[in-house]
């Protein structure tokens, strides 16, 4: 294996564990940026072989960077744009197993080589999205994609939990 693919060695994720911590982090948390940063941080240290894993809120009609782990990221995506801009702009989750094969990828940071980016809605509408980056090929599959989402929908729930 190079170290450039996707380890078929790497531990087995519990994602309804991982959903259940998200839920237990916020219990009694107001503040939404508490709760986002939390995420951000349970998932880069839970998950394997990633090199940011954060959040882009929608405001003011982009995606605006909000808490995160890992390098420094752009600021500001335009919906439609890069790989975040696709998923917000159609409402679903995107794995994209070669970011520089992906039309229009926003190279934040040069190391990444993979992508999945799920969107979180609130009272109906787009909240933002989840972006999870990696340094490796194909690193996002299909039980990925599946347990993120669930923990996305863990975390919508506390979202609207804390809606006045």
């Amino acid at each position: 294996m190079t170290g450039q693919e996707r380890s078929t060695l790497s531990e087995k994720v519990d994602y309804e564990l991982l959903a259940a911590q998200m839920r237990a982090l916020a219990e009694d948390v107001e503040s939404e940026i508490s709760n986002l940063a939390n995420a951000s941080a349970l998932l880069y240290q839970t998950l394997t072989d990633l090199n940011w894993a954060g959040f882009y809120l929608y405001q003011g009609g982009e995606l605006r960077l909000g808490p995160f782990q890992g390098k420094t990221a752009c600021t500001r995506i335009a919906v439609g744009k890069g790989v975040c801009g696709t998923a917000a702009q159609r409402e679903q989750t995107v794995v994209v197993e070669n970011v520089h094969q992906f039309p229009g990828h926003i190279a934040c940071d040069g190391a990444s080589n993979s992508e999945i980016v799920i969107p979180i809605h609130r009272k109906g509408a787009l909240y933002g999205v989840l972006d999870i980056d990696s340094p490796l090929y194909g690193r996002f599959g299909a039980e990925e994609k599946e347990g993120l989402e669930k923990f996305v929908s863990a975390l919508e729930e506390v979202l609207k939990e804390n809606d006045i």
